[in-house]
């Protein structure tokens, strides 16, 4: 049954008429038109539906849309500020740390969640923090690489 459910999304309030069991990423790509977020696996698994709730990194492909009511979404569309890319995503940029960039959005909301946490990660707790975005281009060496060279830049804002 369709409610409203109203939450930030990127630094605005939205609301939005939908089945509150339906999936967020769902709902960011075909309701809201934020196509950054990708589905891979549709079950959680691959990362590359990654979005940061409330700060942390969630797969919204397995996140039910009343399950972020009143709270904060962040999506890969949201990190650019009037024209400036992110740290993160900078430092992906210079490192090519993507190739078919389709697991790069939640490659980079991934990382933007370990630096907020972690400001200064070393390789081991990088590749934690990955682990679950998956890469099949096989693009890990440029991540890591861009991941250690945003975090030596402050990789938040």
């Amino acid at each position: 049954m369709a409610k409203t459910i109203t939450f930030t999304l990127n630094g605005n309030l939205v609301s939005v008429e939908a089945d509150g069991s339906r999936m967020l990423a769902y709902v960011l790509r075909s309701d809201l038109g934020l196509t950054g977020t990708k589905i891979g696996c549709g079950e959680g698994l691959c990362g590359a539906c990654t979005v940061l709730l409330d700060g942390e990194a969630v797969r919204s492909c397995s996140t039910p849309l009343e399950g972020v009511a009143g709270k904060s979404v962040l999506t890969i569309e949201g990190l650019e500020r009037d024209g400036v890319l992110h740290p993160v995503q900078e430092a992906f940029l210079s490192h090519g740390a993507y190739q078919c960039g389709f697991c790069t959005p939640g490659m980079i909301l991934s990382t933007v969640a370990l630096l907020q946490k972690t400001p200064g990660p070393d390789r081991q707790r990088v590749a934690e923090a990955l682990d679950g975005n998956l890469c099949r281009c096989g693009a890990h060496v440029r991540i890591l690489a861009a991941v250690e060279a945003a975090a030596a830049k402050g990789g938040v804002r």
